[in-house]
């Protein structure tokens, strides 16, 4: 995630008045929030981006081993991103460990999955509960309406961002790659000769 230079800007005051709270004037208040919706339209985003990444890694899986070279590479972007090998996955490359990529992500994949069995168990032995989703941030200190009533929280709620006219929300896989149709006979020499 880069944040451009307004944005730092806002986050280095936010930061500064976290350390050292502040009053806040409208403006700031204002900056803040347009940079916590800003950050939290690109987790989102980002979240999509991998569930459309993950959708589409399983339907090459689900159509080897025609569809090898594709499944490969986008394990391989799939890895990248922080992507807990599955069974699923394991099996496809033992099936395809004949070439020397399959054969090299297959030993990737069981050194991650290994990994990730051992914190799972470390995990539960240690009795640590996993980390739940991130929260919106919802409210800063500081702004007018904090000097004029000191005793009441200083934390006003952000709106909630309407849809643009004209937005249209994020396609589904299977709409961006619908199924393909096999492709109709063609007509018999009868037919074509009559």
């Amino acid at each position: 995630m880069a944040f451009s230079a307004d944005e730092l800007r806002v986050l280095r005051r936010a930061l500064a008045i976290a350390l050292h709270p502040t009053p806040l004037s409208d403006e700031d208040v204002q900056d803040c929030l347009r940079l916590a919706g800003s950050v939290d339209e690109a987790v989102g985003e980002a979240g999509r981006l991998r569930a459309f990444l993950l959708a589409d890694l399983a339907r090459y899986r689900n159509a080897l081993p025609g569809s090898a070279a594709g499944y490969l590479e986008l394990l391989q972007d799939a890895l990248a991103a922080g992507y807990d090998p599955r069974p699923d996955d394991l099996a496809a490359l033992r099936a395809l460990r004949g070439g020397p990529l399959a054969a090299a992500l297959l030993e990737r994949c069981q050194v991650l999955a290994e990994r990730s069995v051992r914190a799972r168990l470390a995990g539960r032995s240690a009795g640590t509960a996993a980390p739940g989703p991130r929260s919106r941030l919802l409210a800063l200190p500081g702004g007018r309406a904090a000097a004029r009533e000191p005793d009441r929280p200083r934390t006003p709620a952000a709106p909630d961002k309407p849809r643009k006219p004209g937005e249209r929300p994020m396609p589904k896989p299977s709409e961006v790659f619908p199924p393909r149709r096999r492709p109709a006979p063609p007509p018999s020499e009868e037919r074509a000769a009559g």
